[in-house]
């Protein structure tokens, strides 16, 4: 059984932090308006007292490269972001990608209270004891320990760093950890 590969987005596929004017190398940017950023755009330009103006599509920046090496790698893809379904309808046909997985999550938080990142417990209990690997731009130490107590079976917790987004380097880091499972 291969290992379970989790996917995040918005850092890892998408490196959102990249100044506006620096798109990094090899990505092409995309406007999509998703369901759930244009709900979130017309509450706020409500707040504003702005409830007639036209939402804009997020800027996402994809590599168009990424979807079948991420196919070819030695797991199981799972979607691990806040995007969930709409990770399916609106990066899975940019990138390529089958549709996959995807991890659904209570009650988002950026860390619970013992300083653990709200998206690790999740992706331990989705995991089940089964070797994984999760790419993520807000990993911490803090995560690296409570997965090392928490999880029966092998697991590789990489930051990726949201300015960047995914680079050969990480691929070959993802390989070589998945080679050294039986």
């Amino acid at each position: 059984m291969l290992p379970l590969l989790f996917v995040d987005v918005d850092g890892p596929l998408n490196p959102y932090a990249a100044k506006p004017h620096r798109r990094p190398e090899g990505y092409k940017t995309h406007r999509l308006l998703t369901p759930r950023w244009e709900a979130l755009e017309r509450r706020r330009l409500s707040e504003w007292g702005l409830p007639s103006k036209p939402v804009k599509p997020l800027r996402v920046w994809l590599h168009p490269d990424h979807g079948p090496v991420l196919v070819a790698l030695p797991f199981d893809l799972v979607w691990a972001t806040t995007w969930e379904e709409e990770a399916n309808v609106f990066i899975t046909p940019v990138l390529g990608l089958p549709g996959l997985p995807v991890v659904h999550w209570s009650l988002p938080q950026p860390v619970t209270e013992d300083g653990v990142f709200w998206k690790t417990p999740e992706i331990v209990t989705w995991a089940k004891g089964r070797a994984f690997a999760w790419i993520d731009d807000e990993i911490t130490e803090t995560d690296f320990a409570w997965v090392k107590e928490y999880h029966a079976g092998p697991a590789l917790l990489h930051r990726i760093g949201p300015r960047r987004g995914l680079t050969q380097h990480d691929f070959a880091i993802l390989t070589a950890w998945a080679n050294t499972l039986d």
